[in-house]
């Protein structure tokens, strides 16, 4: 067991016993054996439904089987979404693959940016494997802007190809021509609206509430009135629209483009949790037995902005940790 690692007096309930003990709620979940060695790490849209799934029926991962013998712990931090579990997990595991996890990766996202460009050349919105080299063409880094990083280049994709279609900047260019321009008469769109446009796209990839509710009334709108006409096909390429602005507009903070270094901590009922974020990168996370004089030193240097993460995960940490019934 490393110095970061938790160590109470009373033994913590067995690994069965503890699912019920999670949330359901998005996040990321790992085992310990009883010597407190990682065995396996993942994530989970549903943190309580995926851990009690180990004992139950492991179907396609028979190859589990012997892992569960040995699960004598079970931790977990509750996400605030699917994509910031997602990224969680890839950092996690970059940093450290356990024994019984197969790829270091996690799931087979591929990291992407979305470059926002409201020139009159050429405005809309392109997928990028890196900011400076848009997936529409030449890297046009000083005209630009880029959103990101994402997980998920179909997701990606699909959130530009809706937000494309409620907000047609690609069509409100200086000079349009010849098919271009006749589908932007048909959209109703000009250069004149091209700051427009481009401000209500940005708005929605910095998350904005407003603009980001605006934009999934209309595709939703969009997705209805195709069901009604009986156009199923088209509504349900609708529907992943709407779910993949989901993904990209859901709060996600564990993984930045700011190469920050921070240390975050929160503290409950004598657990300790610390999560160590790296470049930007959530990438260590740790716990362990404290008291409360100590832990106060170390929650005085939490960013405000990470408290809450920090405080509810050290509130689960305590639970799991806890001798006392599941209702306490």
């Amino acid at each position: 067991m490393t110095a970061g690692d938790l160590t109470l007096n009373d033994p913590p309930p067995q690994g069965r016993d503890l699912a019920v003990r999670l949330p359901a709620a998005p996040g990321v979940y790992r085992f310990r054996d009883d010597g407190g060695r990682v065995l396996y790490l993942g994530r989970a849209v549903s943190l309580r439904r995926r851990v009690a799934s180990y004992w139950g029926d492991l179907g396609g991962r028979g190859h589990l089987t012997a892992m569960v013998d040995r699960i004598a712990r079970v931790e977990a931090v509750v996400c605030d979404s699917g994509h910031e579990a997602a990224w969680l997990e890839r950092n996690l595991l970059q940093a450290s693959l356990p024994p019984w996890n197969r790829a270091p990766s996690g799931g087979q996202e591929k990291e992407v940016w979305i470059s926002l460009s409201d020139g009159a050349r050429t405005p809309g919105l392109a997928v990028a494997h890196r900011p400076g080299a848009s997936g529409g063409g030449a890297a046009t880094a000083e005209a630009d802007r880029y959103f990101g990083p994402y997980l998920g280049g179909l997701q990606v994709r699909r959130a530009v190809s809706g937000l494309s279609r409620v907000l047609p900047l690609a069509y409100a260019g200086g000079e349009p021509s010849g098919t271009r321009q006749e589908l932007a008469r048909v959209l109703g769109v000009s250069a004149a609206e091209r700051g427009g446009l481009a401000q209500t796209v940005a708005a929605v990839l910095d998350r904005d509430p407003a603009a980001v509710a605006s934009v999934r009334e209309r595709l939703s709108a969009r997705r209805d009135a195709a069901a009604g006409a009986l156009a199923f096909e088209f509504a349900a390429q609708l529907q992943e629209e709407i779910a993949a602005l989901d993904w990209v507009t859901a709060e996600q903070k564990v993984t930045r483009p700011a190469p920050e270094d921070v240390d975050v901590c929160g503290w409950a009922d004598g657990v300790l949790v610390r999560f160590a974020v790296r470049h930007g990168r959530l990438s260590g996370w740790s716990q362990r037995a404290c008291g409360g004089a100590t832990a106060r030193r170390h929650l005085a240097d939490t960013p405000p902005e990470w408290t809450e993460f920090a405080q509810r995960n050290a509130e689960l940490a305590a639970r799991l940790t806890s001798p006392l019934s599941p209702d306490a």
